[in-house]
This record gives C-alpha cells, sequence and structure tokens, in this order.
C-alpha cells in the first residue's frame, strides 16, 4: 500500500488554523470598534452619560480590558501559526506585517493581505494534497529509469539550500525514484562534464537500474550535453531534458566579458571561487564557467557535440512578461537579455533553450510570467497561472509513458 507523508499536509492544516484565527481577530475587532462607536454616539446625540455611575463604568471599562486581552491571543496565536507554517509570505510580507503592525489602519491593510495571500496557499495545497491521495496508487511517476535531476551553475543540490524546492518532494510522492548530479557549482562545461559522466557510471553499477534520464536545469543540460557526447555516457542515459539552458549561449553574457576589465573580472573570479569552496566545491572556477555560457562558446561547442541516436533529446523554455516579474538579479539581466536575445527568461532566451526532438515554451497570458528561478521553485513560490510542481510531475509521467 502506497503511504503518502503527512507532514505537508498536517503543517497546511496549522496553517488553516492561523488563518481562522486572523480572521476571527479581523472580523470581531471591526465589529467591536463599530459597536463602541455607535453606542459613543448613541449616548452623546441622547445626552445620555457616556460612563454612567462609578460602578457602571468599572464594568465597562473591566469587559473592555477582557476584550483586548482576549483579542490579544487570538491575534498572536493567528499570527505565529501563520508565519511558522506560510511559504508563500516569504520575507517580505513577513516584514511588512511586522513594519505596518505599528502603523494605525495600515495595520488593517496589512493584515488583509497575510490573510489573503496564505488562505490562498492554504486552499491551493488542499487541492495539491487531495490530487497526490487521488492518484498515489498509480504511481504516475515510477519511470523504468530512474531520475537524475542534475543543477545549474553557482548551486550545489543540498548543501546549505536545496536548489529544487519542492519538487523531489512531488515527484517521490508520485512514485519517482531521484538521484542528483552533485557535480561542482562553477566550473567548466568540460569539467562538470566528467563529473557527471562518473556520477552517472557509479548509479549504474551500484543500481543495476541500466540507464538513468537526466533532467537539467541551467547550465546543467550543457554539462549533460557533454557527458553524454564526449565521455562515453550515452549507453547509460535514456533521455536528457534540459530546462531553460543555453544551448546557443547568452549574447549578453559576451558583450559584458567584453566590456568589464580583465582585472576586475579575476578580482570577481577569485572571491567567488573562496566562497564556493564552502559550499562544496573541490576546484571552483567561476570565470571557466561563465565564458563557457557565452554565445561564442556554445556556439563552438554545439560543432562537436553531437546528439547521440540512442537517447531521447527534449526541452523546456520559459519566458517572463516583464522585468519586475523576477526577483535580483533576474530583474536586473532582464532588459539586457531582452536586448540582445528577445524574449527571455531573465538570464536565457526562449531560442536559446531550444534543442532536441521537442520543445516546450512555458508562459503565462498575462501576470508575471515564469523566471529561470520559477523553472526550478527556487523561492517556492506559487506562480499564478503556473504550477511548477505538477509540471515536472506530468514530464515525468510522460517518460514513462515513453517507456522510459
Amino acid at each position: 500500500m502506497i503511504m503518502i507523508n503527512n507532514n505537508s499536509a498536517r503543517r497546511n492544516q496549522i496553517l488553516k488554523i492561523g488563518v481562522t484565527f486572523l480572521r476571527i481577530f479581523l472580523i470581531s475587532t471591526i465589529a467591536i470598534c463599530v459597536s463602541l462607536l455607535l453606542s459613543l454616539f448613541y449616548r452623546l446625540f441622547t445626552h445620555t452619560k457616556v460612563f454612567g455611575s462609578f460602578a457602571q463604568s468599572a464594568g465597562f471599562l473591566a469587559a473592555l480590558l477582557l476584550l483586548i486581552l482576549l483579542e490579544t491571543v487570538i491575534f498572536w496565536v493567528g499570527i505565529i501559526l501563520v508565519y511558522t507554517t506560510s511559504v508563500q509570505l516569504g520575507i517580505k510580507w513577513r516584514i511588512i506585517g511586522i513594519v505596518c503592525g505599528f502603523i494605525p489602519f495600515v495595520q488593517i491593510w496589512s493584515l488583509c493581505r497575510i490573510i489573503a495571500i496564505t488562505s490562498r496557499e492554504a486552499a491551493f495545497e488542499d487541492e495539491k494534497y487531495l490530487l497526490d491521495q487521488v492518484r498515489a496508487q498509480s504511481q504516475i511517476c515510477r519511470t523504468k529509469y530512474p531520475i537524475l535531476l542534475v543543477h545549474g551553475v553557482f548551486f550545489r543540490d543540498f548543501r546549505f539550500f536545496n536548489y529544487w524546492g519542492r519538487i523531489p518532494y512531488a515527484l517521490k510522492q508520485n512514485g519517482a525514484i531521484l538521484y542528483y548530479g552533485s557535480q561542482q557549482s562553477a566550473a567548466s562545461v568540460a569539467s562538470c562534464g566528467q563529473e557527471l559522466a562518473a556520477r552517472i557510471r557509479a548509479i549504474v553499477q551500484e543500481t543495476g537500474c541500466e540507464k538513468v534520464n537526466i533532467i537539467a536545469h541551467s547550465k546543467g543540460g550543457l554539462d549533460s550535453r557533454y557527458a553524454i557526447s564526449a565521455c562515453g555516457v550515452s549507453p547509460f542515459v535514456a533521455s536528457l531534458t534540459t530546462i531553460n539552458t543555453p544551448h546557443r549561449g547568452c549574447i549578453f553574457a559576451d558583450y559584458l566579458l567584453e566590456k568589464i576589465p580583465q582585472k576586475v573580472q579575476k578580482s570577481v573570479a577569485r572571491k567567488y571561487n573562496a566562497a564556493l569552496r564552502k559550499f562544496g566545491d573541490t576546484d571552483p572556477d567561476f570565470l571557466s564557467a561563465v565564458q563557457d555560457l557565452t554565445a561564442s562558446a556554445c556556439s563552438l561547442r554545439n560543432e562537436t557535440l553531437s546528439n547521440q541516436p540512442s537517447v531521447y533529446y527534449q526541452s523546456v523554455g520559459s519566458r517572463m512578461n516583464r522585468a519586475s516579474s523576477g526577483r535580483f538579479p533576474l530583474n536586473m539581466a532582464y532588459p539586457l537579455v531582452q536586448h540582445f536575445d528577445g524574449a527571455n527568461d531573465g538570464l536565457v532566451s526562449v531560442e536559446s533553450a531550444r534543442w532536441g526532438e521537442s520543445f516546450t515554451e512555458l508562459m503565462t497570458p498575462e501576470g508575471r510570467g515564469i523566471s529561470h528561478g520559477d523553472m526550478i521553485d527556487l523561492n517556492r513560490e506559487n506562480v499564478p497561472g503556473f504550477d511548477v510542481r505538477e509540471f515536472y510531475v506530468n514530464l515525468v509521467a510522460d517518460l514513462r509513458d515513453r517507456g522510459l
């Protein structure tokens, strides 16, 4: 029998309780304030003493203090539950809530926004949980060959940070067997490709799985292609799906490297390499990683790295609708990439991401669009019009339907 992990469902239940408490606080506070104002106006217009006798005023104040105490408890229980369980609030709305909490009237606006964001999140996660329960037995992501997730540049899979967000959990819930590339975060395509080749051979040898299905994001797609075509592991790879990979490079990267002085480049590289060693890289090479992402470097590499007939190649690309759609530094890079390369995800153009037998372009007709980071759930954000977890579940389910 397939058992579904209830941690996520339990967290969502706590979130819903917190939202309920905040709603009760908001409604009751408004009702109390309106009642007090109406009572005050009534007494003023009817020339009735505002507080009456001492006994009446003492009783009124005691009741008011009790109400304030009760409202305070309801608010803090709600806000603590919401702040400790919500994913979608992020740092931004947590800080806004704290700051606005000291500003009269504005605090009501911020509370309404927090309630709206968290209630949508709770409803969305409820639907996800029910969907996973319904299809748990079918194990739609149980592919013939396991999935190898390959990360992009300047990140590691799990050291200090989960590169793939909520995606691995969603895939495992639906039967996927996952492995990770674990290559260095910043090195040349050739160096990372050799690491991936060794990783693939180790997985096949240790598990007897014969082959793997690679799903690679960003530069990880270039590393994977090198491993398959130049390192002799094509017999051990059933498919390669690249996600927002700059197969034809980034023209804006060529431009930046031409404009930034060599001295500055080397200085940045030294600092970055020192930091990357702390993240687990044994021999980081910032400049080689960046240079291998240029359009000129990719063009030369494409001439020598041919697709292997035994491997199924497909690709995915997404686009943002405006610069403000992405978080830093994607919001800064978007107009630059737009100028040189056209429609893009904040780093990689749609055309550069196109590779293989089939290509899927992801976009939203309105709103923010889908950024480079959104494609790996980097910020754990529920993007309107795009469910990243469901996208990967369907992607792997399709590999299974293909007999892979």
